[in-house]
């Protein structure tokens, strides 16, 4: 602990695809959609977050909005580096200060990310005035964040669905022995459900229309024990060019969602397959632990006990899993000095 240590701030970063969390001070200080909205003749940013997600869809040629993240790594350097300062900014505990303070940063990161991907990552959180930058696996975060004790000599299994990936990893001693990563997650789960609603109804509807829809009554089967109701939705009419309203059912969704699902499972599957036999045995007795906002979809995590016949358990909190188990991470650096990579 130095002398200037009242200079530092600490706080703890999940960079998502579809959202940005922050924690500071043990608080939840910023959860907001990762969309930056930009004006095409100046290159000024001019919204970021929530701002920018009610322009998605709905701007003119002068502003465009951007996603900064795809499939959980950087894409857009400039635009996710604004975003990640002006979020910064936001916070309120620094934004009383009148110099800005330097921050030692833990920020999550995806399991199958390549070098050049994590410096994208590292050089961002620098040139936000971070000082000391430690990056984390998101299913290491996850499982810290769910609460169990990932350095006990035991394995389990966490997948984490998250907008842009999603993460398979068999943890155990601070570890994790095997995993997967598959870029199908939520963000294609909203594709999906954009390429039904134009083949099945020749409806044309934007983005944000399909994650309404998969969040009112998306689901991973058929046969769910408390179904969601119809749910009416707006959009254009491919033949006739008219706007046009129709009434779609969470069963159409569950056949549009069928084929990723499948290929979430079939990962699930070789991760199982990969598994030691005697974390294997662990996992049998502990199940899968799900996070990750994609694991709030309905029965899902009944469809995945099915393949798998292991018990599946949900998060108590999915969406704010992987940056609870950051900001643990960041209160004891010392006692996950070994997970965390500098």
């Amino acid at each position: 602990m130095g002398f200037f240590d009242f200079l530092t701030e600490e706080i703890a970063i999940d960079l998502g695809t579809a959202n940005t969390l922050i924690i500071h001070n043990d608080k939840v200080v910023v959860d907001s959609p990762s969309i930056v909205a930009r004006d095409r003749m100046s290159g000024k940013i001019i919204a970021v977050g929530k701002e920018a997600a009610m322009m998605q869809g709905k701007t003119h040629e002068n502003i465009k909005t951007i996603r900064p993240l795809k499939d959980g790594v950087i894409a857009d350097f400039d635009a996710s580096e604004k975003m990640i300062n002006m979020f910064i900014k936001d916070i309120p505990a620094l934004k009383k200060k009148w110099f800005t303070p330097s921050l030692r940063m833990v920020v999550c990161i995806p399991s199958g990310i390549t070098e050049v991907e994590m410096r994208a990552v590292k050089e961002s959180c620098e040139r936000v005035n971070g000082k000391e930058v430690y990056l984390i696996h998101e299913p290491m975060a996850a499982a810290i964040g769910i609460g169990i004790d990932i350095m006990q000599p035991k394995g389990n299994m966490v997948i984490d669905i998250g907008g842009g990936t999603t993460e398979i990893a068999v943890i155990a001693l601070g570890g994790i022995v095997c995993d997967k990563s598959v870029k199908i997650a939520g963000d294609v789960f909203t594709n999906d459900i954009v390429y039904f609603m134009r083949t099945q109804h020749n409806l044309y509807v934007g983005e944000r229309t399909a994650e309404k829809i998969k969040i009112q009554i998306g689901a991973a089967t058929e046969d769910l024990e408390t179904p969601p109701e119809e749910m009416s939705v707006q959009g254009r009419d491919l033949l006739t060019g008219k706007p046009k309203q129709v009434q779609i059912s969470y069963r159409e969704i569950a056949k549009a969602l069928d084929k990723s699902i499948l290929r979430i499972e079939d990962a699930v599957m070789e991760t199982l397959s990969q598994t030691p036999p005697e974390l294997a045995a662990d996992i049998y007795n502990t199940g899968i632990f799900l996070a990750g906002g994609g694991s709030m979809l309905r029965g899902l995590d009944k469809r995945l006990s099915q393949k798998t016949d292991l018990p599946v358990y949900i998060a108590e909190d999915p969406l704010r899993a992987v940056v609870r188990g950051t900001g643990i991470c960041l209160k004891n650096l010392n006692r996950y000095r070994s997970i965390l990579i500098k």
